[in-house]
């Protein structure tokens, strides 16, 4: 089996999880969920501060990991380049 074959069943695989398991994405620990559901009970609405202070401290390492990715495969794929301008006799 090619390795782009497996790559993708991969890919698929977890993209499918991620779709049917939702809830998951979205959860709290009780002592954060129990903060949220009395603030909201007294009229606030930090909720969706709290829920989007989650996702971004959950994409974080994922961008900076994306970003480390990128200029290795950039400076990798410039060093090819320098290599294949040198002719061989």
């Amino acid at each position: 089996m090619k390795t782009s074959t497996i790559r993708f069943a991969v890919l698929s695989l977890l993209l499918l999880a991620f779709v049917l398991l939702p809830d998951a994405a979205w959860a709290q620990c009780p002592m954060c969920r129990m903060t949220v559901e009395s603030n909201y009970a007294n009229g606030g609405g930090e909720g969706r501060g709290l829920n989007n202070g989650i996702l971004y401290m959950l994409a974080t390492p994922y961008v900076l990991i994306g970003l480390i990715a990128y200029f290795w495969w950039k400076n990798k794929v410039k060093e090819e380049d320098m290599g294949s301008d040198v002719v061989e006799e």
